[in-house]
């Protein structure tokens, strides 16, 4: 893989959103995700704590919109210099190596959402072409753990043992995952057909099947993650968005983390704003960014969440690195103008091979 100095795409327009946060406070929330990353390229969750792939690429993600591409591009080159020949990563890393070996599915797809959203915002074909090899590598491995109804398991244990059952937020942020290795394959004039059945497979799992999923209705990552990795659109998603918005949002404060607790969370807040606005509900959505504003730290940092209504942040005053990546990319998500504000919304991202049009068109045969 080239080293990042060559890659040198152009800057991206910081994006703002009126009355929630202006581009300086996005590039200072980038700052202080740039302020954690280790010389090697980790970005833990912070300072002294280890770091996820997920979350990693998270923030990478928000430190190319904050406009800080080459260390962005050192993220990425961290994990391509860390992933297995399997294309797997392990699920927690500390700075002096292994902290978790587990290889969870949903974690080692994300990479395929980074390296797509960095080229949108370089058009930088040469990183593309390196990083190709990592996303081809990372999306195999996952499929390699779908079941037969299209869910995919959750995790795989060191030695090759899979986890007992599916997630439905995993599931549904790897149908994300593949719609954007989708998107990088077409762009290098490949073909993938085994991974567009599999997306459309999957996503009709997720849509259609929730018994194929391990109960999780208490978390609201499963009420509006199949909105956001763009499942579950149109008219059924702004009903599906409408329907728990009593269970999981604390008028005038955030979205709780789970829904028998009064603990609101900066991510799932972010992350549901773009899930209200992948479902049309543009009002809702710059509404909770506003709310969360509340757990911005003077710094540009955000607390991970805070308890109610004793004001506590928790967990113990914790300014997490993939909470102030969710914000980033809620903002650029509800007021940018550049080409990664749509990819949440799913636009010119393929869908994969839609299993209820080939149902239709057998039964119209």
């Amino acid at each position: 893989m080239r080293a990042s100095a060559s890659w040198g795409g152009p800057g991206p327009e910081v994006p703002a959103l009126a009355g929630v946060l202006s581009a300086d406070e996005v590039r200072a929330t980038a700052a202080s995700i740039a302020a954690v990353q280790l010389r090697a390229g980790m970005i833990p969750w912070f300072p002294g704590g280890h770091a996820d792939p997920w979350n990693h690429v998270e923030a990478a993600m928000a430190l190319a919109v904050g406009g800080l591409l080459a260390e962005a591009e050192r993220a990425y080159e961290w994990l391509a210099a860390l992933q297995h020949p399997d294309g797997s990563w392990c699920n927690y890393y500390l700075g002096a190596g292994v902290e978790q070996p587990r290889r969870d599915t949903n974690v080692c797809a994300y990479v395929a959402v980074g390296v797509w959203h960095h080229f949108l915002i370089t058009a930088d074909r040469g990183f593309l072409e390196a990083l190709w090899p990592v996303v081809e590598r990372a999306l195999d491995f996952v499929l390699d753990h779908q079941r037969p109804g299209g869910e995919i398991t959750w995790a795989v244990e060191p030695d090759g043992t899979p986890g007992r059952f599916a997630l439905l937020t995993g599931s549904s942020s790897i149908h994300m995952s593949l719609r954007c290795g989708l998107a990088a394959a077409q762009h290098l004039g490949l073909e993938r057909p085994q991974w567009e059945l599999a997306a459309g497979r999957l996503a009709h799992a997720v849509a259609r099947r929730p018994d194929a999923f391990e109960p999780k209705d208490r978390w609201a990552m499963d009420w509006y993650y199949p909105v956001l990795a763009g499942v579950v659109r149109g008219a059924e998603a702004q009903v599906r968005m409408e329907g728990r918005w009593a269970d999981f949002v604390m008028d005038g404060l955030g979205v709780r983390c789970v829904s028998d607790r009064p603990w609101v969370t900066a991510a799932e807040t972010a992350e549901c704003a773009m899930a209200l606005d992948a479902a049309g509900l543009r009002h809702e959505a710059v509404q909770l960014l506003g709310w969360a504003q509340a757990l911005r730290h003077e710094d540009g940092s955000y607390w991970t969440g805070v308890v109610h209504p004793e004001g506590v942040h928790f967990p113990g005053g914790e300014r997490s690195t993939y909470s102030a990546g969710a914000m980033v990319l809620a903002v650029d998500a509800l007021g940018g103008r550049g080409p990664t504000s749509g990819l949440f919304r799913g636009e010119e991202l393929p869908s994969g091979l839609d299993l209820d049009e080939v149902a239709e068109a057998s039964a119209e045969a």
